[in-house]
């Protein structure tokens, strides 16, 4: 991995923190004015997708003061429980969620709780509980990913890139359709090339890989729409900015539907 040294460390540091910023108890600047001085509090599978969470949530969410928490202890647990053929996620990933939400409550004082990752989905209904006497909310992040493809009909192209991910992701769409009183078909598609091609940073060549499969998966079979699984996936937005017009049929983003949700939340606030 090559370091950026001299002025090339320099750009990479101020570009950083011209997207996060720094801790601070101040309101934000500027932003929507219904959403300046609300606390969005992001619990991450990782570290790294804290880049995703704050650029997606400084798109969606201009404005309010985003907290992220989460490291890669939690996402290294329950990739080693997916190849040993353990539950994933593992029970104890699930009780570290609880406690960075309510550390996100207790000592930020968030307005609400955004699970960003798709494969810690199963924490959902355990951070609710325990969040449920501060009377804050928590958003899972791919649930109105999910209600979206459910509500346009036809076949789900589910498609994935991180193995750990692929199970959760689908048994919420069941799920989900379940609990909107609909029926859905879906096929699962996990491109590992696009994970490997994210990891080493080549973005361009990660939405690549996601624009061939879904390509491929298009022209195998009848698809109404396609949902991309994980957080991480939504950079895909960045080079289809307009997905439908580029395959025909809609490609959701939990990057897209998730913090539209939550600014949906935040703004219809009493």
């Amino acid at each position: 991995m090559k370091i950026p040294e001299g002025k090339d460390a320099i750009r990479w540091f101020s570009e950083t923190l011209q997207l996060t910023g720094v801790a601070h108890t101040d309101p934000e600047p500027e932003g929507d004015p219904g959403l300046i001085g609300l606390r969005v509090g992001l619990v991450n599978g990782a570290a790294w997708i804290a880049a995703w969470s704050t650029y997606f949530g400084r798109k969606f969410l201009p404005g309010a003061h985003l907290i992220n928490v989460g490291n890669e202890a939690v996402q290294i647990n329950f990739m080693q429980a997916h190849q040993a053929g353990q539950p994933v996620p593992p029970q104890s990933n699930i009780d570290r969620f609880v406690s960075y939400a309510r550390d996100l409550v207790q000592l930020s004082q968030v307005d609400v709780v955004l699970i960003t990752c798709s494969t810690m989905n199963r924490a959902f209904p355990q951070v609710a509980a325990a969040l449920e006497p501060y009377g804050v909310p928590v958003v899972q992040i791919d649930r109105p990913m999910m209600e979206a493809a459910v509500n346009h009909g036809g076949k789900v192209l589910v498609v994935a890139t991180h193995g750990p991910t692929v199970e959760n992701t689908q048994a919420l769409l069941c799920e989900t359709a379940a609990e909107l009183d609909k029926e859905v078909n879906y096929a699962g598609l996990n491109i590992e090339t696009a994970w490997y091609r994210l990891a080493e940073g080549d973005v361009e060549g990660h939405n690549q890989a996601l624009a061939t499969g879904i390509r491929a998966g298009l022209a195998a079979e009848e698809i109404g729409c396609v949902v991309l699984a994980q957080l991480s996936m939504s950079v895909f937005l960045l080079s289809y900015p307009d997905p439908e017009n580029e395959f025909g049929i809609p490609v959701f983003t939990s990057g897209q539907c998730g913090f539209e949700a939550v600014r949906e939340l935040l703004m219809g606030r009493e």
